[in-house]
């Protein structure tokens, strides 16, 4: 027997239907798949195909956008860029950002060796 998350995954909604389920105008929907929020599936006559995921994904994009969330800031939250930083990393790049800032130098006695981490 199919298990209902793949049936949540399967592509078989028309555009029309999404924009009854999710309120969105066609336009929005093209324009955040444009923007890579979202990937619907293409039918066999190039038309677009959505799932009860991507229905869902949609649902939560309005929700962010009427919360303040910028189109920027859901992509950010949608396909984080870096994964996560060990301790040891994010002290380097601190140190980094400092040094970057002219706050340290290398030749500066009062590095701090203790607290924050640095350790040279």
């Amino acid at each position: 027997m199919t298990e209902i998350s793949d049936l949540r995954t399967r592509p078989v909604l028309p555009i029309g239907t999404v924009m009854a389920l999710t309120d969105l105008t066609a336009r929005q929907i093209r324009y955040y798949e444009a923007q890579d929020l979202l990937h619907p599936a293409r039918s066999a006559g190039n038309h677009r195909l959505y799932s009860l995921l991507d229905v869902d994904a949609l649902i939560e994009i309005r929700e962010q956008l009427t919360d303040g969330f910028s189109i920027a800031d859901i992509r950010a939250l949608r396909h984080p860029r870096h994964r996560p930083t060990s301790d040891e990393e994010v002290r380097r790049m601190l140190r980094a950002e400092l040094m970057n800032q002219g706050r340290l130098t290398p030749n500066d006695r009062n590095i701090p060796s203790q607290g924050f981490g640095f350790r040279s």
